[in-house]
């Protein structure tokens, strides 16, 4: 089972999968006390803060979820075992905790504050894991926990739940207003979970392909490579949102994977653009298998602009890009211009509201 997504950091092409199961509430476990709602079976999972020693078991648990290891040779799909693979290869299966080596990487980036990383275990051993991200940003996210990660062993129903629990019962205890999570909206098995918790939708965000073209906009872009995350706090991210602005800088922004040669080869622009006035930090990735289209992503101090739109498309012409993909929210397409079109995917952004008031 696995709710939220990997770290999209590149390259990360699939979707997680999807294990439905049965998922029953259990009682919790947080230090010595155990917490049982009603009707819960009696099953004590205990919940802590993740640690570098935990990688291994929490880069197993995620590698449960793959049926079949494979890679590419002279053009054919070839089916492998996981030891035959180089980090990189595994890396393509899901994201950085495909080995443990890269899912080392992950934790500690967390641990030193990028977010948060818990683990639920039963009998001492490591049940499941999570991650969320603290980020404050315009309405309706204002200061919110977005969840980037919630994965557990489907054969211990439960699990699921307490982690999710506890994320929420510490983001209350903080005093964070909301909890945010995005999922398609072809995932009606996460979709259900996030409702049973009491999330409800707040925005829709759809992917939008754009050919880039020259454009008649006076703008300013250059590299921008400080990725400390207090730049876009109360920022919003309008285009690219695959996850909180928070999460998705987080993911994006820093080069923790530029130690993998094939990804340290791979284009990503980290810009610093004024087109206008209107100021904005961007990121346009190559994509993995169709070099002359490029995702962007977009953190701006208020909704991006019409100006903004031409001088990235402009800025990515020139770079040899064909088209652009972007995650646009729905409050946000009309910026993108009427040439902009669909391809069909949908997320939905789920939020809870923490406090009472």
């Amino acid at each position: 089972m696995l709710y939220g997504f990997p770290a999209v950091t590149a390259p990360h092409p699939q979707n997680p999968a999807q294990i439905p199961r049965a998922r029953t509430p259990c009682s919790v476990r947080i230090g010595a006390t155990a917490i049982t709602q009603e009707g819960f079976p009696l099953v004590d999972f205990h919940i802590r803060q993740a640690q570098l020693d935990d990688a291994a078991a929490i880069s197993e648990l995620a590698r449960s979820r793959v049926g079949v290891w494979q890679r590419m040779t002279g053009g054919q799909v070839e089916t492998v075992t996981y030891d035959a693979l180089s980090i990189y290869e595994r890396w393509l299966h899901g994201g950085p905790w495909m080995s443990v080596e890269t899912g080392a990487l992950q934790l500690s980036h967390l641990l030193r504050g990028a977010g948060q990383a818990v683990v639920a275990q039963r009998d001492g051993r490591v049940v499941g894991y999570a991650e969320s991200y603290t980020g404050t940003e315009p309405q309706p996210y204002g200061h919110h926990e977005h969840l980037g990660l919630l994965a557990a062993y489907t054969d211990e129903p439960g699990a699921d739940d307490a982690l999710f629990g506890w994320l929420l019962d510490g983001a209350r205890g903080r005093g964070l207003r909301r909890f945010t999570a995005n999922c398609p909206t072809s995932d009606e098995h996460t979709t259900h979970f996030y409702q049973r918790h009491g999330l409800h939708q707040i925005a829709e965000v759809r992917r939008m392909v754009i050919s880039t073209k020259s454009g008649q906009v006076f703008y300013r872009a250059v590299p921008h490579d400080d990725d400390t995350a207090e730049q876009v706090n109360g920022w919003f991210l309008q285009i690219g949102r695959a996850g909180g602005a928070r999460y998705q800088w987080e993911a994006l922004w820093p080069r923790t994977w530029d130690a993998i040669p094939e990804i340290h080869n791979r284009k990503t622009h980290r810009l610093s653009l004024n087109a206008a006035g209107n100021e904005a930090y961007v990121l346009i990735q190559q994509q993995l298998y169709r070099p002359r289209i490029a995702d962007v992503y977009c953190w701006t101090p208020r909704p991006p602009s019409g100006q903004l739109i031409t001088a990235i498309r402009d800025w990515a012409d020139k770079e040899g890009y064909r088209k652009l993909v972007m995650l646009t929210v729905t409050d946000a397409l009309k910026t993108l211009g009427m040439d902009a079109e669909p391809d069909g995917y949908r997320e939905h952004i789920y939020a809870l509201d923490l406090q009472g008031d």
